[in-house]
C-alpha cells in the first residue's frame, strides 16, 4: 500500500448536509479517510496510490457530491 495525502480546497464550505457524503466517501475502494479542516473550506484526502490515481479520487469526490475545487 503507497499512501497519499492530497489536499483539496471546497468551493465552499461545508454544511451539516455533507457531513454524509464525506462520510461516504471512505467507503470507496481505495480511498482511507477523508478529513474536514476545522474551518470547513478544505479536506485532505489520504488514499492508496497503488490502487487509485488523483484523477480517480477527484472523480470519486466529486460523485459523493463534495464541493471540492480543481487543484
Amino acid at each position: 500500500m503507497t499512501k497519499v495525502q492530497l489536499h483539496y480546497p471546497l468551493v465552499r464550505a461545508l454544511d451539516e448536509s455533507d457531513f454524509d457524503a464525506v462520510a461516504k466517501a471512505t467507503s470507496y475502494y481505495g480511498i482511507v479517510r477523508v478529513k474536514v479542516a476545522p474551518s470547513l473550506d478544505s479536506v485532505d484526502v489520504d488514499y492508496d496510490a497503488s490502487r487509485l490515481e488523483e484523477k480517480d479520487v477527484e472523480a470519486a469526490l466529486r460523485k459523493f457530491g463534495i464541493p471540492i475545487s480543481r487543484q
